[in-house]
């Protein structure tokens, strides 16, 4: 069998293993953000005791390896009584890792907010709320695309990380067809264009939105 009929007998089996792939990397990116602005939040007002407890979160979560925080839900929760299936255990790590790299992203913005308009903002009345919903948040966001642009495309690669689990995705597909019928280099080559086809195009809308935010263009 030549290799083009070998690449289209296993297409089924890698559009599932694609479609799985944006969707634990979609879930798991939303849940990011959520979590990253919250503890990025929390530090930049300096919360009592939420504020700590957000700061040992980011350190522990971006100073181990996904790989270890999979095993531990996966193979250590079990042994305490608590049991996530493999896409839950995914999905709670990627968002585990990505949330304390976001929060990082996040700082970064809401401390390239000028000190004048918080200032400004403190004497006309403003509570730490209304300052955060009115003046950090939107600006601080939008300081912080470049760093969330990054972080995004880092969590889609660290899918591939999924296969230690045996989750179904992409790098999981392809490592079980080279097992199963040893044709590396077709099966390799298709996993390289599934996410060829994922990153290229997100780079360049997520570029083109670093540089609209840069230069202003929203809402002029």
């Amino acid at each position: 069998m030549n290799s083009w009929a070998i690449i289209q007998q296993s297409l089924p089996m890698f559009e599932k293993g694609f479609v799985l792939t944006l969707w634990l990397s979609f879930i798991g990116i939303i849940g990011s953000i959520i979590v990253g602005l919250i503890c990025s939040l929390l530090q930049y007002f300096k919360i009592p005791i939420l504020h700590q407890i957000a700061t040992v979160y980011v350190e522990i979560s971006r100073n181990t390896p996904l790989l270890i925080q999979l095993f531990f839900l996966y193979y250590a929760f079990p042994v305490i009584g608590i049991k996530f299936g493999a896409q839950l255990c995914g999905i709670i790590g990627l968002i585990f890792l990505g949330g304390s790299y976001m929060a990082e992203g996040f700082t970064g913005g809401f401390n390239g907010v000028s000190k004048g308009q918080l200032e400004s903002g403190k004497a006309i009345g403003l509570s730490q709320w209304q300052l955060a919903r009115y003046v950090v948040f939107p600006q601080g966001f939008s300081l912080s695309v470049p760093a969330m642009a990054a972080n995004i495309i880092f969590l889609i690669k660290e899918t591939s990380i999924f296969t230690v689990i045996a989750i179904p995705e992409l790098t999981n597909t392809a490592l079980d067809l080279i097992g199963m019928y040893y044709r590396s280099n077709e099966y390799l080559f298709v996993l390289v264009v599934a996410y060829a086809i994922i990153l290229i195009p997100l780079s360049i809308i997520l570029t083109l939105l670093e540089k609209r935010v840069r230069y202003g263009s929203f809402g002029n």
